[in-house]
């Protein structure tokens, strides 16, 4: 199951730290959640560094949610990505998409 930490907030700048899975199983409770961060605040951070495992229907959250930043005219970015979010969205080739910095650690 995921959990949803919000960091320090402010009406337009919002943190959202996701853990646990992101699937299909709990994808309803998630994409609730991101958007509702995106109406919350004007600039989303994403926060994947503690996602254990994401299938198909996390990935399309991720997407989901990027595109309604857009159309919006909010802005959405992952800050960190675990390697189970990052191996998904590279399988994709969308890193570009999300156009965020993604940091490899050294041991993999």
């Amino acid at each position: 199951m995921s959990e949803f930490t919000a960091q320090p907030n402010t009406d337009s700048f919002r943190r959202m730290v996701l853990e646990g899975t992101m699937t299909i199983y709990n994808a309803a409770e998630i994409k609730a959640q991101l958007l509702g961060g995106l109406q919350s605040a004007s600039i989303l951070e994403i926060d994947l560094s503690h996602i254990s495992e994401m299938d198909t229907a996390g990935f399309q959250l991720l997407v989901m949610a990027k595109r309604e930043s857009q159309r919006l005219g909010r802005t959405m970015r992952i800050v960190a990505h675990s390697p189970e979010a990052h191996e998904v969205i590279d399988f994709y080739n969308m890193d570009a998409f999300f156009g965020d910095p993604v940091l490899i650690p050294a041991d993999h």
